[in-house]
């Protein structure tokens, strides 16, 4: 099991929004806080990035910038640039509203713009520990992956054709992925690999980390884990918790509650039917669980999410 991917899947909830954004200068724009997680690709010219706190930053074409958090922010073809504020977040943003029209006059800055749409309620580790700002400059050479996947979305949002609705939230599930991933081989690259930065470069931590995720309702034991990675019970627990911030048993039981309020929320499954695929005999005892991890028994967390997507909202 592909543990970042799993993490992905947890937490997504709708398709996520693009557009390609085209913008003479001068140009500022500022996008409020979203639920989701955004990103801007610069394909071309140059401009700013301005984050509510840091300092802002500089972008060329190929630069990558993601939000994990979707904190609110400013972009510039310049720092002296006054910022208009942008009604619709990120998350909202849609080929053909008015903040994606071109207009005539200085040069020309071209970029794709959108968020993922992500459950904050169940935010997994992984995710939390990423900055509020994560930026990819471009680098002759490295992430070949990225910029294939951003040269074939950049290519699907320019010119519309057959497939293209079907293509475009598939990669930009595939661009997320490469994000995450460039960041994480940036951080090990770099020497600053610390929590799950090393956790998936380790290689006891991250097998076990696959082990659970593929079969997350084995009764993994603490000693079992550590056996199959090649390192004593106490050694591998003091290994993981370092990395991973949590002990194994514990990470395996909110991975289990993660896992149940997705199948809860996306599935008609009955409550005993999820309590066996996320290693539960006891419908009892995974109520019991459930409950203390999430506020609310299985049936309730159900119906109060159906009623929440009845009238429109979303639970990120």
């Amino acid at each position: 099991m592909d543990v970042l991917s799993d993490v992905i899947t947890a937490m997504r909830v709708g398709l996520p929004h693009s557009a390609r954004v085209d913008r003479t200068a001068p140009f500022g724009r500022r996008f409020p806080s979203s639920g989701g997680a955004g990103f801007h690709v610069l394909l071309q010219g140059a401009g700013w990035l301005i984050p509510q706190a840091g300092d802002p930053i500089g972008l060329e074409p190929g630069d990558v910038v993601f939000l994990p958090r979707g904190g609110a922010h400013g972009l510039a073809d310049s720092l002296s640039t006054p910022l208009l504020d942008v009604p619709a977040s990120l998350s909202e943003i849609r080929p053909g509203s008015d903040e994606v029209q071109a207009s005539t006059g200085g040069p020309v800055t071209v970029m794709l713009c959108g968020a993922y749409l992500l459950d904050r309620s169940r935010a997994h580790p992984l995710m939390e520990e990423l900055p509020e700002v994560v930026h990819l400059p471009t680098t002759a050479g490295r992430h070949p992956g990225l910029r294939a996947a951003l040269d074939l979305l950049g290519g699907e949002l320019e010119r519309s054709r057959p497939g293209t609705d079907a293509m475009v939230p598939a990669l930009l599930d595939v661009l997320l992925l490469h994000i995450l991933r460039a960041w994480f081989d940036e951080r090990s690259r770099e020497g600053a690999a610390t929590g799950w930065t090393a956790a998936l470069h380790d290689p006891a931590v991250a097998a076990a980390l696959r082990a659970i995720h593929g079969e997350p309702e084995r009764q993994w034991s603490v000693e079992e884990l550590g056996r199959n990675v090649g390192l004593s019970r106490a050694a591998f627990a003091r290994r993981f918790t370092t990395l991973v911030g949590r002990p194994p048993l514990t990470y395996l039981t909110w991975w289990r509650m993660t896992i149940a309020a997705r199948l809860l929320r996306d599935s008609d499954a009955p409550s005993n039917a999820v309590a066996g695929q996320v290693g539960y005999t006891s419908e009892f005892a995974f109520a019991h669980a459930f409950k203390r991890a999430h506020g609310r028994p299985p049936g309730a967390y159900r119906r109060q999410d159906r009623a929440r997507e009845a009238r429109g909202g979303s639970s990120s």
